[in-house]
């Protein structure tokens, strides 16, 4: 029924045992203990993308987490126009909730596909009790090496306690089996810390403002339960399933690390750049504001008085360089003014000898 997801885990596995059972040994336990390792770390570097969007998704959320409650302290008798609200504010940020659930969702079909994959290296469904004959991608030679592969005298197989068919693997009969114990125990307490480890770290990246008593549970829960559930039922997991969950919360730790790390510097050089561009836009040390006082008129620039002839004035030193041309009623006002010459004529614009003026005309008038 989910051979769609025991296929790809099971060729991926495939892959990686040949590749160290080149070095090691196909039927050495090495070599399965590290194929299964870097299945974990395949999926885990496919699923890298996603993650970081997840830890963008959570940031901004936190960021916006005070408009939110308010939001939901506005509409708190209205659940619908709320709910309409809240997703309007996460489609304005550019947030999807799904966004920081999708990678731990992809981790579920992972971790069902290898523990039945490893399950039914020693479980013929077809012919009970009978040894297996193929297993997805591996041959009959392949199963025979993972049923032989032993750590410390341990079959991969093997949990400190059978008889949960979904969980545990193996014919071995229903029951503890304490031999298992050496081996199980501390892989099930590094896998315990590693995930409470992990779970303290994110917690430590939360924003106090946005934290709310569904927020405060699930940290409780992700920081002590799963980590105890882990400690308690993984003496339900066969010995090779507990080596995934060691990689598996390993390399989450490792991953959020890096990518928290990556995130500050961006969020730090963003602020920075933000105060950069405050200091420019403002005024220098010592230098006097330029704003108008207190019911000061704004200064309106003159504008050049329009040519009779529907041109405009040009003013020597324009930027075209041309002399000024003045207007009719300018030069009108300029003949009135100008003191007359020796020879009669004014000092005007034209120059032209023996032009008599009419002030002249008029006192020689009274004269006569």
């Amino acid at each position: 029924m989910l051979d769609f997801i025991y296929y790809p885990v099971s060729f991926i596995l495939w892959c990686w045992h040949k590749v160290f059972g080149l070095v090691f040994g196909e039927a050495n336990a090495l070599s399965w203990i590290l194929a299964i390792i870097f299945l974990t770390f395949t999926v885990r570097g496919i699923m890298f993308k996603p993650f970081v969007n997840q830890v963008r998704s959570m940031k901004k959320m936190q960021d916006f987490a005070p408009e939110m409650k308010k939001v939901q302290k506005k509409y708190a008798n209205d659940r619908q126009r709320q709910a309409l609200e809240m997703q309007k504010l996460q489609k304005e940020h550019g947030v999807n909730p799904l966004g920081s659930c999708l990678p731990m969702l992809l981790q579920i079909p992972v971790f069902i596909g290898l523990n039945h994959v490893l399950r039914m290296f020693t479980i013929n469904p077809v012919h009970p009790g009978q040894p297996k004959t193929e297993n997805y991608f591996f041959s009959q030679a392949g199963v025979e090496s993972y049923v032989h592969a032993k750590l410390f005298g341990v079959n991969l197989g093997d949990a400190i306690y059978t008889g949960v068919d979904m969980v545990s693997g193996g014919n071995a009969p229903s029951g503890f089996h304490w031999g298992v114990a050496p081996v199980a125990i501390p892989l099930m307490i590094v896998a315990s810390i590693a995930t409470h480890l992990t779970a303290r770290h994110s917690v430590q990246r939360q924003n106090p403002e946005s934290a709310t008593p569904q927020t405060a549970m699930m940290n409780k829960l992700t920081m002590y339960i799963f980590p105890l559930g882990v400690l308690i039922f993984g003496a339900l997991f066969p010995v090779g399933l507990l080596f995934y969950w060691l990689a598996n919360n390993g390399w989450t730790l490792m991953q959020q690390r890096l990518v928290y790390t990556k995130i500050d510097k961006e969020e730090e050089a963003r602020k920075a750049a933000e105060k950069e561009k405050r200091a420019n836009l403002g005024p220098k040390p010592g230098q006097k504001p330029t704003a108008p006082r207190p019911g000061q008129k704004p200064v309106q620039q003159k504008r050049n008085k329009p040519v009779a002839g529907g041109g405009q004035v040009k003013k020597a030193g324009s930027p075209h360089g041309f002399a000024q041309t003045a207007s009719p009623a300018e030069k009108k006002d300029k003949d009135t003014t100008a003191e007359p010459s020796a020879n009669g004529s004014k000092e005007n614009g034209a120059d032209v000898p023996g032009l008599i003026s009419d002030s002249t005309k008029k006192s020689g008038r009274k004269r006569r």
